[in-house]
């Protein structure tokens, strides 16, 4: 289902309508605010969502930590590790959990009555989005201190290139759950219809597995992965060892995806439940 237009729309309004004036930004942030508001309660009742969401990604320092006594693993595994915990945050913090919020809440036809009122189409998703992309940011801030602590990761050598990481990977995780809930018909089907993502990322966008392991022809076409931008810039902000010139253009790749996700949900979003 596409978004509806002047002509075609059920609501008589023009999808992501855009909001002018100071007065109009004031009135959409409360209405942003309100629905964030409302979205953490939602979330905070469902137990299993708020577990898989915290306890995978905060889980991988701690359960590293007997290789590096054992001397198993040396070199910047902090950095690897811290990497590998952020890309689960973006996967279940953020990614899985949004899915599941998307699907429910236009099964229950809150999306539909929230489309009659005021908000607009971002401000629904938005509002929607930002208590999962606020937890998944400050569960990288909690890892980036307990893996400097335990793993010895040291500090961030180009952190600017971190903080563009999380928030490309926050904002195309929010997406692609935004477009993955529209081939999702209930929420129980919502884990089922997220492991392709999931697991592609996890093996291939070095969040498992560094790319640096993979043979180079591999690693060549998993760096076009979705996630595989973010996960690299947040590693290279701990590492260092990426030059201007590629993280230039795995910056522009983030945002090429971020781009292309966010064109998908406008055509393809779905408003109502599915039948």
């Amino acid at each position: 289902m596409s978004f509806p237009n002047e002509s075609t729309g059920t609501t008589g309004r023009t999808g992501f309508s855009r909001l002018t004036g100071s007065g109009s930004q004031s009135r959409s942030g409360r209405r942003v605010r309100a629905l964030a508001r409302a979205e953490f309660v939602l979330f905070g009742r469902n137990r299993t969502a708020v577990l898989t969401a915290l306890l995978v990604p905060l889980a991988l320092p701690l359960t590293a930590r007997p290789a590096i006594d054992r001397g198993d693993l040396k070199g910047n595994l902090g950095a690897v590790m811290l990497t590998a915990a952020i890309g689960f945050s973006f996967l279940y913090a953020v990614y899985t959990s949004l899915v599941s919020a998307y699907v429910a809440r236009r099964e229950e036809l809150v999306l539909k009555r929230l489309r009659t009122g005021e908000p607009t189409d971002m401000e629904i998703l938005g509002g929607t989005a930002l208590p999962a992309v606020c937890l998944g940011l400050a569960q990288a801030l909690v890892l980036a201190a307990g893996c400097t602590v335990l793993l010895d990761a040291g500090a961030p050598k180009a952190p600017y290139l971190t903080v563009l990481g999380l928030l490309t990977g926050v904002s195309l995780s929010a997406a692609l759950a935004a477009l993955t809930s529209a081939v999702t018909r209930t929420t129980e089907s919502a884990q089922v219809t997220a492991l392709p993502l999931v697991f592609v990322s996890m093996l291939g966008s070095g969040i498992v597995v560094p790319t640096d392991l993979l043979p180079d022809r591999v690693a060549a076409v998993c760096a076009f992965l979705p996630l595989s931008p973010a996960v690299r810039l947040v590693r290279a902000g701990w590492t260092g060892e990426l030059s201007a010139y590629d993280a230039f253009g795995t910056v522009l790749t983030a945002l090429a995806w971020t781009v292309v996700a966010v064109f998908a949900v406008r055509r393809w979003f779905r408003w109502e439940p599915r039948r």
